[in-house]
């Protein structure tokens, strides 16, 4: 199957994110010997082009436009369009992100398209792709294709590994002229509710609480923990509710979903909705003093015990071991 695969990238703070090199993995697995272009919008996408080449696109398309410059609706909306008109892929990708959710839909409306989104896996088969993806809040997974048309897709966080990267790797990159026009909304300037620590969506570690944290100040010891492990942190709803954290640490069916290699549930009953926000992480601990605790019975590593009393000896046993290997 030789197909041409248009990548959107998606930058933050200036720097790509680890999910358009994953988008570039699926793009290579559907372009096969074809092409894989790549497409970076804003302020140092000219300097961060040559990452995309690295892991796996042939070329990449820059544009540095000034509406271009903070993510608005109509703006990428008019960008992507252009480019898939230019360049005519049988396939598109974007990340599943708050971004490509917002985008996505429109783009393949616009194109008469069928999106698959939230897509965890890939297989081709001849000239058919078919997409992997959750349905019931994790519970189950559906596979989809589309039969005609462009194929398009997001793709989520942390499931399908980004190819090695290959510095020597080389390829064209080219400043594209983007008619932007007719804007409904301007952005002057963002305004964030800082966190600290690691986007929850990228994190290969995770180390979340519950109501059993009990306090705002309960919650330092696994901020504590989440340093040593080089770990995001996360929450429960009710540990939100409480106001033991910000709103912007949920996980579950209304915050956030992911998937990291490990998840540390401390002091989490485990409700049906926060299952559906982190059940497909690799290796799950919980952490729980109520040994009926239905996080216990989707736990990899189950822990009985007072966190207060087991989350400050495993912080130690960590320390040893990481200071023993340094």
């Amino acid at each position: 199957m030789n197909k041409k695969v248009l990548v959107i990238g998606e930058m933050r703070e200036g720097e790509l994110r680890n999910l358009s090199f994953e988008c570039l993995a699926a793009a290579r697995k559907i372009a096969g010997e074809g092409e894989v272009v790549g497409a970076l919008f804003g302020e140092n996408s000219q300097q961060r082009a040559s990452q995309l080449i690295q892991y796996g696109a042939d070329r990449v398309l820059v544009s540095e436009d000034d509406n271009l410059k903070k993510y608005t609706t109509d703006a990428y909306r008019q960008a992507v369009i252009q480019l898939c008109n230019n360049e005519n892929p049988e396939s598109i990708i974007l990340g599943h992100t708050s971004m490509g959710k917002d985008l996505a839909p429109q783009v393949a409306a616009e194109l008469q398209s069928g999106l698959i989104s939230d897509v965890v896996d890939l297989e081709v088969e001849g000239d058919n792709v078919i997409f992997t993806r959750p349905i019931y809040s994790g519970k189950a997974f559906e596979k989809k294709q589309i039969e005609e048309g462009p194929i398009f897709a997001t793709v989520r966080p942390n499931n399908i590994p980004a190819l090695e990267k290959d510095e020597a790797r080389n390829g064209e990159i080219t400043s594209v002229d983007l008619s932007i026009k007719d804007l409904r909304t301007i952005i002057k300037d963002t305004v964030k509710k800082s966190t600290g620590g690691i986007d929850l969506s990228e994190a290969n570690i995770i180390v979340a609480g519950g109501r059993g944290v009990k306090s705002a100040e309960g919650f330092n010891t696994l901020y504590e923990l989440a340093d040593i492990l080089g770990a995001g942190v996360g929450a429960s709803r009710g540990a939100c509710d409480a106001e033991y954290c910000d709103y912007s640490l949920q996980i579950g069916q209304t915050g956030k979903v992911v998937t990291p290699d490990l998840y540390f549930a401390i002091g989490l009953s485990g409700a049906i909705q926060h299952l559906a926000g982190m059940s497909n992480a690799k290796v799950i601990v919980a952490i729980n003093k109520d040994p009926e605790a239905p996080i216990l019975e989707v736990a990899d590593y189950s822990i009985v015990g007072d966190l207060f009393e087991v989350v400050p000896l495993l912080k130690e046993i960590l320390k040893k071991e990481i200071y023993s290997n340094a």
